[in-house]
Order: structure tokens, then C-alpha cells, then sequence
């Protein structure tokens, strides 16, 4: 009788275990995004809780900046827009006083060169005397690359770690002591599914953003007693228009192409709005793309050795055109 019992009750856990894997490979199936925002993005915290709240964002002018700004707006928070061309700024901070109960006051264009490292400090320091604080830092600011790994002259090499790391680093630097003085802050960090997964055609853009999550794993963990919050943000192919303004091989070169209308790749305006869930709920470190980029990112996290041995299989070409949207 108790044979029969404990066959019943691991009878019963099996069934239980396999009805939550099922569970959870269907909602995996339908995501475009991994599923602890998915499931914040249902039950977690709305992006209403940042209301209020002092953001600073770099590369607002377009792209995904831009469109954070737009529902970061809408959630009343109150904006420092930075990048290098006011007239955009100006453009969007209009835009941002229609999606969102905002007054002018409520946002600062604060024109900003990231390569420009000596005038973080002064920038701060604008912030904090028109708004008082700094609640969140997003780095959004960079640039993406398309050349083959071999024909990149090495000055591509640093213009691409002077800009997507020790720009961003130099930012942090700068808003990080008030932000430790305040008892608290967040910083958010533009990241890429690039920054997990190394792709052809991108080797000095991949190795920018993986260089990003191992300064920022190790902010997290050392900011956490003074309650400073790190995400770190990984879109997969999203649609802007970053890639005419990508570095080629060629220091100074851009690669100058749109994108075409028919790539499969997440709005910009989706993309944004998770991030904005991601920021919301302070998660650590999201990805955000459609299949099949999302379902190999899972994989690469989880079974390297098979993720590895597929990228190989597929080859240059497969993989070019996968994260290309088509």
C-alpha cells in the first residue's frame, strides 16, 4: 500500500513538472521577449510607477531613445533628452509634451557629444541643478558595425569601444556619486542580443556590448548595498535607422543603407515600450526580439556547446540574413 502511494505522488509530481515545462515552452513559442518580462509586462509593476521621476537619456534624438522618451512621457516622468543634435531634441521633447502629461519645464534638452568625456561632469551637473536628481540613467547611445572580423583596421576597434563602453562608463562615472549620495539610482544600459551571442560581420559591435555586461554584472553587485539598480537592455534586429549610420571596416566610413520594409524585425515602438516594463521593474537583464533570434539567444544562455555547434552549421550567410530579418 505505501509502494502504491509514493507511485502516485511521483505519478502526480511528473505530471506536474511536465504540464510546467509545457507551460512554459508555449509561452516561449508566443514571446518576443524572455519570460520574465513577459510575465512582468501581465503582473508586474506598470511603467506608471516611474512617474515623476527624473530620466536622462542619451541618443534620444531617434531610434529606440526616441521612442523610450515617448512612453516614458506618457508615464509623467519628468526627461533630460541628450544627444548630439539639438534640433531633433526639440523635435522629440514636442513630441513627448503630446504623448504625456508634461509641461516644457518637465524636460531638458541637454545637447551631448558621448566621445566627449570631459564634458560629463559639467552635464551632471546641469541636470542636477535644474532637476535637483537623477533617478535613472539610460545609455542608450551608440552605434552598430557591419565588417568582416579580418579587414576591420584596429582604429574601428577603439572608435567602437570609445563609444559603446568608455562613453558610457564616463557617463556613468560622472552620475553615479549622487546617485550613491541619494541612497539609490538606476542605471540602464542599451545593451544587444549581440552583446550574448557573438554574430559574423559585427566582431568589434559584439565585443563592445560584451564588454558592457562584465562592467555592469560587476556594478550591480557592488552597488547593491547602496541600492543602485542595474539593467542591462538586449534588443535582437529592431527597426531604425541605425544601420546607415553603422562603422564599416574603414575608420570614419559608414555603411549607409535603410533598411527594407519587409525584414522581419520588432517596431521600434515595441521595443521601446519593453524596455520602458524592463526599467519599470527594475529587472536585471532582458532580451528583446522576435523568433527565431529570441529562441537562439535562449539557447546560446542555456546550451552553449549545442548553440555553438549550430551557429557553425548554419554558417556566415544563414546567420547574416537571420539577424538582417530575413
Amino acid at each position: 500500500m505505501e509502494n502504491l502511494d509514493s507511485s502516485c505522488v511521483l505519478c502526480t509530481l511528473l505530471v506536474i513538472v511536465i504540464l510546467y515545462i509545457s507551460v512554459q515552452i508555449f509561452r516561449l513559442l508566443v514571446a518576443d521577449c524572455d519570460l520574465s518580462l513577459q510575465w512582468a509586462t501581465r503582473l508586474g509593476r506598470g511603467i506608471g510607477r516611474l512617474r515623476g521621476k527624473v530620466v536622462w537619456i542619451t541618443g534620444a534624438s531617434s531610434g529606440i531613445g526616441e521612442h523610450l522618451s515617448y512612453e516614458l512621457a506618457a508615464a509623467g516622468c519628468r526627461l533630460v533628452l541628450s544627444a548630439r543634435r539639438k534640433d531633433e531634441l526639440e523635435r522629440v521633447k514636442k513630441q513627448c509634451q503630446v504623448s504625456g502629461p508634461l509641461k516644457p519645464e518637465d524636460i531638458l534638452v541637454l545637447p551631448l557629444d558621448v566621445l566627449k568625456y570631459n564634458t560629463h561632469s559639467d552635464a551632471t551637473e546641469t541636470v542636477l541643478k535644474y532637476f535637483g536628481q537623477i533617478d535613472v540613467l539610460v545609455n542608450n547611445a551608440g552605434r552598430t558595425q557591419r565588417a568582416v572580423w579580418e579587414e576591420t583596421d584596429l582604429e574601428v576597434d577603439r572608435d567602437m569601444l570609445d563609444l559603446n563602453v568608455l562613453g558610457v562608463l564616463s557617463l556613468t562615472k560622472a552620475v553615479l556619486p549622487h546617485m550613491i549620495n541619494t541612497s539609490g539610482g538606476h542605471v540602464v544600459v542599451m545593451s544587444s542580443v549581440a552583446g550574448k551571442v557573438g554574430v559574423p560581420m559585427s566582431g568589434s559591435y559584439c565585443g563592445a556590448k560584451f564588454a558592457l555586461h562584465g562592467w555592469f554584472d560587476s556594478l550591480r553587485s557592488e552597488g547593491y548595498e547602496k541600492n543602485i539598480k542595474v539593467t542591462l537592455l538586449c534588443p535582437g534586429p529592431v527597426f531604425s535607422g541605425i544601420l546607415k549610420a553603422a562603422m564599416t571596416s574603414k575608420h570614419g566610413e559608414n555603411y549607409g543603407i535603410d533598411m527594407k520594409s519587409d525584414e522581419k524585425r520588432m517596431s521600434t515602438r515595441r521595443c521601446a515600450y519593453l524596455s520602458a516594463v524592463a526599467i519599470a521593474n527594475e529587472l536585471d537583464e532582458v532580451w528583446i526580439a522576435l523568433h527565431p533570434v529570441l529562441g537562439l539567444t535562449y539557447l546560446h544562455q542555456y546550451m552553449p556547446a549545442i548553440s555553438k555547434w549550430l551557429m557553425k552549421g548554419f554558417g556566415m550567410k544563414k546567420i547574416k540574413e537571420l539577424r538582417e530579418g530575413r
